[in-house]
């Protein structure tokens, strides 16, 4: 199916690579029993004619070398279930479950529920009992978490406001008798109310939920301050309280939080008896507690406010500590914090003479301690791959894992239990594996033996066998205190110059790895090659390229991804006529510089949601922080705007450089994303068009993604659709 974009009529063909691909399914979840020999996998697999992803479950039974002894016979739809843990006994599995509730499946109603191993043992009606709004089951605030004894479950939901009505309205004369607590308040339906942004529209202020299970009955932890949002909660190892993340809300502005590790917040503790305790400093972002065997407390924190996405240190507090925080007025909790992983600025030797460039992983797993608890299993980006590791929490000591003995890729920690790994590996020829291994004696990690459990979702040939490199990359007698990066080439086996796919990533402050993409593999299955750039500023390669960006975007992103294309047209068959660019979010903003810049250069352009102009951005957006401090200034609500800071959000931006633009340009928009407002990118196609620009607009109803099934659909094959009529003449 290569070199599709030769062809005169191709739109069948790019179809057909996008429908082949769809068929391959993803890891999106794993947990082991407690004994570590079953496997209970959690697959997602795109649903066209429904146009939504299916999700299903399938276990495997291991014997005790970890090979695979039965699996299930047929895989278990499992797509309404939102959040889903079994007890620590294994007695019982809680469920959230969603269900449409009428004909036209417009109305939506949750249930829980509590399954014993052969039946139904409750289910209640949360929607009906109404004493809480939907239930949180994204990646920030979502959890569902046992109490050691089986007889409660915690929660997270969006807390019950009090209803309201118009000041003047007709009543029943029967309702003038009713309690006046329950009346609705007049006036305030129209009040306006924060919520947390891009992605998690309509969730405002959270609440901590038990459930009894003996009598079905639920309490809401009303002690937490109104200040505070809880999530990620989960019970302590005595049961008698929960610990999680509650997220500071007393800002000027509620700032969006998803991608965003910088927000403030705290740890905390809240006891079944009404005792509400912060555990970590002022002044810090706070995420993923996780408890160890011997009740030690781990989270990952770095300082709030700054970059999005930063390096993290990975600190505890042991159980005796914890203790007397509880029992304490004692404010000061500094000298009971201990860092086991600290910030890395550049990079540190750990083990077998390997290289640590430090922690930027959003989450660690769920279940991620040896049994002694004096170990900790987790994963983390470095470089061009996500890497896993062993570290011991007393001594700081870090060996690398990684399932990369045969092939370089990505290894991604799901679980462990029983001294057993479950991880999923994928790279961006191989469509993600589960595997196993076996956690050795202290000292012995990096002799980890790893067995394959799932069996292998193949990639077409053309995947299969594209070629696959690292690209270090330098810019030579520069000054500056950073001046490596790198990038990922993805390209056809070799044969005929191929045109290039420039790809730069959002963020800024994420990263490629080399993982299995739908997105790379189509281009490469369509003829053409990818590059995937890591310019300065992206995550897993120390805190100093992290923080150098700043100040520098729109000059030194830029800088590197026009340095990375001249080195691929140097090392790999590039046809130097048939670059294309292709980039959303941050990377919509470089590739939209980049074809202002150098439209002699560069061929044809796609823009996903493109950065655009930081200076109408910046009262717009969820995220008002990151125009000031990518441009370099302090983000602060009060006090004058000055024109100093609006013309340096201005100066870093695209549009600046919009006259210049001759290339063709498609630019993919979501009407609901909060994060870019769509009206950048059309404000952007306007000026593209007054100067004569070829350029083609598309519009979804989504947000920032783009990633609803069939959004992505849409925009992949036109995308393809773009660069392939753009550049067939050429």
């Amino acid at each position: 199916m290569g070199e599709i974009w030769r062809m005169g009529s191709h739109m069948e063909s790019v179809i057909n690579a996008y429908k082949t691909l769809s068929k391959i399914p993803s890891i999106v979840g794993g947990k082991l029993n407690s004994q570590g020999n079953i496997v209970s996998s959690r697959w997602s697999i795109r649903n066209l004619d429904r146009g939504k992803n299916t999700q299903y479950m399938i276990d495997y039974l291991l014997d005790t070398k970890l090979k695979v002894l039965n699996e299930s016979e047929f895989a278990v739809d499992v797509s309404h279930e939102l959040l889903t843990a079994v007890s620590p006994k294994e007695k019982y599995r809680a469920v959230i479950r969603e269900e449409k509730d009428d004909k036209d499946n417009s109305k939506r109603k949750l249930y829980l529920e509590v399954w014993s191993k052969t039946t139904l043992k409750n289910s209640v009606d949360l929607t009906s009992l109404d004493i809480h709004g939907d239930v949180y089951a994204d990646s920030e605030f979502g959890s569902l978490d046992w109490s050691s004894d089986e007889k409660h479950i915690c929660y997270v939901a969006e807390k019950k406001v009090k209803k309201s009505e118009p000041f003047i309205k007709r009543k029943p004369v029967d309702d003038k008798n009713k309690d006046s607590e329950n009346k609705p308040t007049p006036g305030e339906e129209h009040l306006y109310r924060e919520d947390w942004g891009e992605q998690l529209t309509g969730k405002y202020q959270t609440v901590a939920v038990i459930f009894r299970i003996t009598d079905e009955t639920f309490e809401i932890f009303e002690n937490i301050p109104d200040n505070l949002c809880p999530g990620q909660v989960r019970f302590t190892p005595n049961g008698e309280g929960v610990v999680g993340v509650a997220w500071d809300i007393s800002e000027v502005r509620r700032l969006g939080l998803i991608y965003c590790t910088n927000r403030p917040g705290y740890i905390f503790c809240c006891t079944l008896t009404g005792i509400f305790k912060k555990l970590s400093e002022e002044n810090k972002a706070v995420r993923s507690p996780r408890f160890s065997s011997n009740g030690d407390l781990v989270w990952l924190q770095r300082e709030a406010g700054g970059p999005h996405h930063a390096c993290h240190q990975l600190v505890r507090m042991t159980s005796d500590n914890i203790k007397t925080v509880i029992e304490s007025d004692d404010s000061d909790i500094r000298d009971k914090i201990s860092v086991v992983i600290d910030i890395v600025q550049n990079n540190k030797g750990i083990r077998n003479q390997e290289i640590f460039y430090g922690i930027y992983c959003q989450s660690l797993p769920s279940k991620c301690f040896s049994s002694d608890g004096k170990r900790l299993v987790f994963s983390t980006p470095q470089q061009n791959e996500i890497r896993s590791y062993v570290v011991h929490v007393d001594s700081g000591d870090i060996t690398d894992i990684s399932n990369t003995k045969t092939n370089p890729g990505s290894t991604i920690v799901l679980n462990v239990q029983a001294d057993v790994i479950l991880a999923s590996w994928s790279c961006l020829t191989t469509p993600g594996q589960l595997f196993v291994a076996k956690l050795g004696p202290a000292g012995e990690e990096r002799n980890i033996e790893w067995v394959r459990v799932s069996a292998p979702h193949e990639a077409p040939p053309a995947v299969a066998g594209a070629e696959l490199q690292y690209v270090p990359l330098r810019h030579e007698h520069s000054a500056d205190a950073v001046a490596s990066f790198s990038a990922l080439y993805m390209g056809p086996e070799a044969g005929e110059a191929c045109p290039l796919v420039v790809w730069p990533h959002g963020g800024p402050h994420s990263a490629f790895c080399n993982a299995y993409s739908l997105e790379a593999a189509f281009f490469n299955m369509l003829g053409f090659a990818c590059l995937l750039i890591n310019y300065r500023g992206s995550a897993g390669t120390g805190d100093a390229s992290i923080f150098f960006l700043p100040s520098r975007i729109g000059t030194a992103d830029v800088a590197d991804c026009k340095l990375a294309t001249e080195k691929a047209i140097e090392l790999f068959p590039i046809n130097e006529k048939k670059l294309l660019l292709y980039g959303g979010s941050h990377g919509g903003f470089l590739v939209a510089h980049l074809s202002g810049l150098y439209s002699d250069y560069y061929n044809v352009t796609v823009a996903r949601n493109p950065v655009i102009d930081l200076a109408s951005m910046y009262n717009t957006s969820d995220i008002a922080d990151w125009c000031s401090v990518e441009a370099g200034w302090p983000f602060r609500e009060d006090g004058p705007v000055t024109e100093d800071h609006l013309l340096a959000l201005r100066r870093v931006s695209p549009l600046v450089h919009a006259h210049n633009v001759t290339t063709p340009t498609a630019i993919m928009l979501g009407t609901k994303d909060k994060r870019v407002p769509y009206y950048q990118g059309l404000e952007y196609s306007r000026k593209l068009k007054a100067n004569g620009v070829n350029t083609k607009v598309f519009m979804y109803e989504d947000n920032h993604s783009l990633s609803s099934l069939p959004v992505e659909m849409d925009n992949l094959i036109n995308a393809a659709d773009w660069f392939i009529s753009m550049i067939k003449d050429k």
